[in-house]
């Protein structure tokens, strides 16, 4: 079978990471590198692949079979519009757009057109995340009542030094309990209310810097997330996982999630349940449920090409992905707000051809 063709859209940080990936899996090959930018005409000479400042200027016998998004949030929309529009299946980075309603419209626009669109929540295709989920799903913790995350780090001064970083939009909410909330949605189901607060009392930018929210399911269970990227602590998916060897890894957690027969931590897998009789003065046990790692983004690039030759169904649908960013949504307006918001469910999807 050969390599399916994918180009990547965005030559930042997360695109040159995405373009590694593709690199590396066998069943697909780095055909383009998509940026106006004279940085991204820079690294795809660098590494020996085509340069095309947008995807219009791309020949059609050059037409890749995949596009991977990593452009400004604010971009992903009218690239995804182009790529639906060519009949392109792609992958977008998180968060889908910057608003519900942009998302919606190209949720929507790809659905009616049969165009793939997938969504770049990658910490979903990370084995401990899915022996999370069979655990739950199995009954092993019993009925899920309550979940608790954290995401509480420091950034440094100079990470602020570009102007985007300091705005409204560039806090920890969508930048970093996005990813979060994605997971927890996963893991518990629906999330159908939430009520939330949050701070610039250190920085004093328009963009918060310290968010604490609460969250009600849809199956009743009730949660509680703390984000801020101005404290020093051990407690984040950043530092907890190695998931970005960047990062100091630290034997902690960042969720525990409860239920009626059991208790688990992760990223340790920790399962904590009693023997017999539950109780108070009953002794608990600990297992740990074990996992074999492996790189979650590269997971998804797999994952990608087994969507497009029609192999697999979609783990982040453009669906899942107006999901989380609904709920995110709703997160920022109770903490403007002050009071609870609830969150409607989205229309039936469109179906191609319907």
């Amino acid at each position: 079978m050969s390599p399916l063709k994918i180009a990547v859209m965005g030559a930042g940080l997360i695109g040159k990471r995405h373009a590694a990936h593709v690199r590396a899996e066998p069943g697909a090959a780095l055909s383009a590198i998509i940026d106006p930018a004279p940085a991204g005409k820079a690294f795809a000479e660098e590494i020996g692949v085509a340069w095309y400042p947008g995807f219009d200027a791309l020949p059609a016998a050059e037409k890749p079979d995949g596009v991977i998004v990593a452009t400004p949030n604010q971009l992903h929309v009218a690239n995804g519009l182009e790529l639906v529009a060519a009949g392109v299946p792609m992958l977008v980075e998180k968060p889908l757009a910057d608003s519900v309603d942009s998302a919606r419209r190209l949720v929507q626009a790809a659905e009616a057109a049969g165009v793939p669109l997938l969504v770049g929540h990658h910490r979903r295709h990370n084995p401990m995340i899915r022996k999370a989920r069979e655990a739950i799903d199995a009954g092993r913790l019993g009925r899920i009542l309550t979940l608790n995350g954290q995401f509480w780090l420091v950034k440094p001064d100079d990470y602020f030094d570009i102007d985007w970083r300091r705005q409204e939009g560039a806090g920890p909410i969508l930048i970093n309990l996005i990813h979060d909330i994605d997971l927890f949605r996963y893991l518990c189901g629906e999330i159908v209310g939430v009520q939330a607060l949050s701070s610039n009392a250190v920085r004093g930018n328009p963009a918060e810097e310290t968010a604490v929210a609460i969250l009600r399911f849809a199956n009743g269970a009730l949660g509680t997330v703390s984000a801020s990227d101005t404290v020093v602590a051990p407690w984040s998916w950043e530092l907890t996982t190695g998931e970005n060897p960047a990062y100091p890894r630290q034997d902690q957690s960042c969720y525990q999630i409860g239920g009626t027969h059991g208790s688990l931590t992760i990223p340790a897998l920790e399962l904590w349940s009693h023997s017999d009789r539950r109780g108070w003065w009953e002794p608990l046990k600990r297992e740990r449920i074990p996992f074999v790692p492996e790189d979650p983004l590269q997971a998804q690039i797999r994952h990608f090409c087994a969507v497009i030759r029609g192999e697999e169904a979609p783990l982040v649908s453009g669906r899942e992905g107006l999901a989380t960013l609904a709920v995110i949504e709703a997160v920022k307006r109770a903490a403007r707000s002050g009071a609870p918001v609830e969150i409607a469910p989205e229309p039936a999807p469109v179906r191609a051809g319907a």
